[in-house]
């Protein structure tokens, strides 16, 4: 019984260290506006470095919408940056039913996030407007800077938590 705590103790502290350098994001679905948040849930300043959200292997195959008359159904929201603009490099360029987007980050301190709106939209449901935590599951997060890329994939519970560079 011990062997098995001492391995469940070390999984655990391994997993506790496995964000030590990293990005959780998040994505929450609204109306008439998704909101995506990018939380620096490590011990390091995120600097230097490109996070990409890669939406074309979602389960919902989701698409960015971001004008009215473009692949988008409906309801359409521009990408407005509302939280931690000051960390960008500068502003992603979102093209109408495109699934990926670049965020260029200049700086992202320790515990500050960095969010944006935009409308998300699904192309194989029956409801292409809602977007539900398990259609964005599958979709991919990357960080890449000078040295390295990490990519990690969101959950049904529509989060992802990708690993950066330590400090």
């Amino acid at each position: 019984m011990l062997p098995t705590r001492i391995i469940a103790v070390c999984l655990v502290l391994l997993a506790a260290t496995s964000l030590q350098a990293g990005v959780q994001i998040r994505f929450i679905e609204g109306a008439p506006k998704d909101r995506f948040v990018l939380t620096n849930v490590g011990t390091c300043e995120v600097e230097a470095s490109t996070l990409k959200i890669d939406l074309s292997q979602s389960a919902g195959r989701l698409i960015f919408d971001v004008t009215e008359n473009g692949a988008g159904v409906e309801v359409f929201q521009p990408l407005e940056i509302v939280e931690g603009v000051d960390a960008l490099r500068q502003l992603p360029l979102v093209v109408d039913g495109q699934n990926t987007i670049e965020l260029e980050i200049a700086t992202l301190a320790v515990g500050d996030n960095l969010a944006f709106t935009i409308d998300v939209d699904d192309t194989i449901g029956q409801r292409e407007i809602t977007v539900t935590g398990s259609e964005i599951e599958g979709a991919t997060v990357s960080y890449a800077d000078a040295v390295e890329t990490n990519t990690a994939t969101f959950s049904s519970d529509a989060v992802v938590n990708v690993a950066t560079k330590d400090c």
